[in-house]
């Protein structure tokens, strides 16, 4: 490849794809909820000590891991030792798998962006979602026909997708990113000032700011706090170490991933104070109190934001627009950042062309997204995002911070960083690296496993929940056979 087209044209482009690869679908409808349930303001406090004991570490962790590297995941975690290359094939098959429902996802916001110019939810947003826009069936055991308005608004999402990552580094990821961040930051700003200003907003951002401290003596909030921080940075997906790889040599290190981690959090607040000022004036519209009209993940997006819109006095429509518009673009620009993290592998192992990787990757992952497009498919969804989340990329964390922390040694990488960083970092990181991170993760992995074993996840017959540990363990077996298979890298290993 020509250095044009394995490079980040400039610093803000590189900061920018790596805070749209961070700011996704998540930001908007899972943040707000979680600092509500786990003390509201307070919740601020564990939130941020989170952020400054793994989230900005880890992710200086992965940055200069592949600024160091100059390669994708695998090749990254060849070069510490080539029997550790299965785990940089296991964050790369979890990211496959995560945008293969990601997509479909995004191609819900698509079609509530055209339903937006009419309200077609109707007065039941709830019964459209589940009927209309769906076609829900009873269970896992019922998969139905394929939905063919889904499956036309996946295609374009995976066009998307495909023709910007053909395009290559600068002219694709950071021309892309340089248009959706602006856009996106714009929207948001939109939304959060509607919000605001609405009749009973204050009462909605009271609710979701107001600090009970008592909450922090409780061990899962902190968990919780853990939890979000950790799974907003798109860390452990193998899309930083591929992003900082793009780099130039001397780039600074710290900075990137203090700006990187700080812009994503204040995005999730400021998002989170325009949600719950909606969420007020719904409560005040309604009679309801704040706790009976907040909703999570879904819920809250294709949901309770319909019956928001339903419910304001005046420009309905453009509000419906602006938020499914923002929550589109939300979605491909972390979207595009995973896709590349899969193809940058098989042009390093198999020394394929972008061209080719990207073909393979767009049309296998399109191919994978067609189950979910299914009367089950937001079953299929749950199950597998379940067990990929939770599990998989949990124990690709503990294991990144152990081999980095503590085979190659985190002093190692922070002797690298310290010297081309404004700002340098003392012996604290190698601690946070090699002892809170795995222990957090050891906590937070053995807390999930208890917890499945009490309850199977969501009510689901645990019949159907196989399929879930049947992909992570296809996921993980997949990921040791790539690491035996013969590579192309060419004394690129040597580089390191």
């Amino acid at each position: 490849m020509e250095q044009s087209d394995n490079q980040w044209g400039s610093r803000l482009g590189f900061i920018l794809a790596t805070i749209g690869s961070a700011v996704g679908l998540g930001n908007i409808w899972r943040f707000s909820y979680v600092a509500y349930e786990n003390g509201g303001g307070a919740f601020l406090i564990p939130y941020f000590f989170a952020l400054l004991t793994t989230g900005i570490p880890l992710l200086i962790l992965e940055f200069s891991f592949g600024q160091k590297m100059r390669g994708s995941s695998i090749l990254s975690f060849a070069k510490v030792d080539k029997k550790w290359e299965w785990v940089g094939w296991w964050s790369t098959l979890v990211t496959f798998v995560l945008i293969t429902y990601y997509s479909v996802i995004i191609s819900w916001s698509f079609k509530y962006l055209y339903y937006a110019f009419t309200q077609a939810w109707g007065s039941n947003p709830e019964s459209f979602l589940y009927g209309t826009h769906l076609g829900l069936t009873s269970g896992l055991s019922e998969i139905g026909g394929i939905n063919g308005s889904i499956l036309g608004t996946v295609v374009l999402v995976w066009i998307i997708n495909f023709v910007i990552i053909y395009n290559g580094i600068e002219a694709g990821l950071e021309k892309a990113s340089k248009i959706f961040m602006p856009v996106l930051a714009i929207l948001m700003l939109i939304i959060t000032f509607r919000g605001i200003t609405l009749p009973g907003a204050m009462e909605g951002i009271n609710k979701f700011l107001e600090p009970d401290f008592t909450a922090l003596l409780d061990p899962k909030v902190w968990l919780a706090a853990y939890g979000q921080i950790f799974f907003t940075l798109s860390i452990c997906f193998g899309v930083m170490i591929t992003y900082a790889s793009y780099l130039p040599k001397k780039s600074d290190v710290v900075n990137n991933a203090f700006i990187t981690s700080l812009a994503n959090c204040g995005f999730s607040f400021i998002v989170g104070i325009g949600v719950f000022g909606i969420l007020g004036y719904m409560s005040a519209e309604t009679g309801q109190p704040i706790q009976d009209v907040v909703a999570q993940s879904i819920g809250l997006a294709f949901v309770a934001f319909p019956k928001a819109i339903n419910m304001l006095p005046t420009f309905q429509t453009t509000l419906g627009v602006i938020f499914f518009l923002a929550l589109a673009i939300a979605g491909i620009s972390s979207s595009i950042s995973m896709v590349e993290a899969v193809v940058a592998p098989l042009m390093d192992k198999f020394g394929l062309s972008r061209k080719k990787a990207a073909v393979i990757v767009c049309g296998l992952g399109f191919l994978g997204s067609i189950i979910f497009t299914t009367g089950a498919g937001l079953y299929f969804l749950d199950v597998i995002d379940h067990y990929n989340m939770q599990f998989g990329v949990a124990i690709i964390g503990m294991l990144e911070a152990i081999i980095l922390g503590w085979y190659y040694r985190a002093e190692r990488l922070r002797n690298f960083f310290n010297p081309i960083s404004n700002f340098q970092i003392g012996n604290w990181w190698d601690i946070m690296i090699k002892y809170v991170t795995p222990l957090f993760l050891i906590v937070m992995l053995g807390q999930s496993l208890i917890t499945e074993f009490k309850q199977p996840y969501g009510g689901y017959p645990l019949s159907g929940l196989k399929i879930g540990w049947i992909v992570a363990g296809a996921l993980l077996i997949t990921s040791i056979i790539l690491n035996l298979l013969p590579s192309k890298y060419n004394g690129r290993l040597l580089d390191k």
